[in-house]
C-alpha cells in the first residue's frame, strides 16, 4: 500500500509534483491528466493499494484536480486493475 497525503496541496501543479515523487513516474512526467494516464497504463506498476490522506481538503482546494484524479483511478481500475483498492480519507472507499 502506498499512502499519499494530499493535504495542503492548492494547485494542480503540486498536485502532479506530489503524484510523481509517491508513485515514482519518471523525471519526463508531463505533469498533465493525459501524462498521469500514461505513467500509470505504461510506466510505473500500481501497487494493490493506494490511500490519499487529507483527501476533502484536496477536494476543496483543487476541485477538478480531484475530480480528474479520481475519475482517471476509476478508468484505470475499470480497464486495467478491477482489484486496486483505493481509499479517499473522508470519502467512500473503492
Amino acid at each position: 500500500m502506498i499512502t499519499i497525503d494530499v493535504s495542503g496541496l492548492h494547485d494542480e501543479r503540486a498536485l502532479h509534483r506530489v503524484l510523481r515523487r509517491e508513485l515514482g513516474f519518471p523525471d519526463f512526467y508531463g505533469n498533465n491528466w493525459a501524462a498521469f494516464w500514461d505513467a500509470i497504463t505504461g510506466l510505473v506498476w500500481i501497487p494493490g493499494h493506494l490511500r490519499f490522506l487529507g483527501w476533502d481538503q484536496l477536494a476543496e482546494d483543487v476541485p477538478l484536480g480531484a475530480a480528474m484524479l479520481r475519475r482517471t483511478l476509476d478508468a484505470y481500475r475499470a480497464t486495467y486493475r478491477p482489484e486496486l483498492v483505493v481509499e479517499f480519507e473522508g470519502g467512500r472507499e473503492h
